[in-house]
């Protein structure tokens, strides 16, 4: 193990402290996407299209799809966590919070900074709830599920997020520049934090 490695937490304060410190990142990162206006990640896609037809917050949407998602486990046979249940509660309030608090992006290059910021901050999210050990989110949940049945992950997860993008673009959802840079960026930016933040 490299002296920059942080280990996967065993006590279960530390646990929690990465789980929610995860969430609350999570939320923020999807916060300055949306406020970027140059494009979301494709889950946000289809939560932004949803809210604009029902004249909700992106937030409300994401803890009402969470909780749906997740009855899509039973047919998968997959358990949620505490983790699970978290993510469908928090990320949509730590979202909405971080749309209220984050100051406009007036400016082409500020709104291309909250989309880096955002894109590093979910995937430095990811890593921290995922290595938290207390169940994935309930949008992974489907993906591990698809897995179970056969799928690769990368088809799993290329049929999930291009059914919610096109479904939210539907929707009046913001498909951009963003959402490609979230698509590029993601993968590698998590597998790079998984050096100093160990899943397993």
């Amino acid at each position: 193990m490299s002296e920059t490695t942080v280990p996967r937490p065993s006590s279960l304060p530390a646990r929690l402290l990465r789980l929610y410190g995860g969430l609350a990142m999570y939320g923020l990162g999807i916060g300055l996407q949306v406020e970027s206006g140059l494009g979301n990640g494709p889950w946000d896609v289809f939560h932004q299209g949803v809210g604009l037809r029902a004249g909700l917050s992106i937030g409300t949407v994401i803890i009402i799809v969470g909780a749906l998602v997740m009855l899509l486990w039973i047919p998968l046979k997959q358990r949620p966590g505490l983790g699970t249940i978290s993510n469908v509660v928090f990320v949509g309030l730590f979202a909405d919070a971080a749309m209220y608090l984050l100051p406009a992006a007036g400016h082409l290059a500020l709104q291309a900074c909250y989309v880096a910021l955002g894109v590093s901050s979910i995937a430095l999210a990811t890593v921290l709830y995922i290595g938290a050990g207390m169940g994935a989110g309930p949008r992974d949940g489907i993906m591990t599920g698809l897995m179970r049945l056969g799928l690769s992950v990368r088809l799993s997860r290329l049929l999930i997020e291009v059914t919610v993008l096109f479904a939210g673009w539907l929707m009046g959802g913001t498909v951009g520049v963003g959402t490609l840079v979230f698509a590029l960026a993601i993968g590698p930016l998590t597998q790079l934090l998984t050096r100093w933040f160990p899943l397993t």
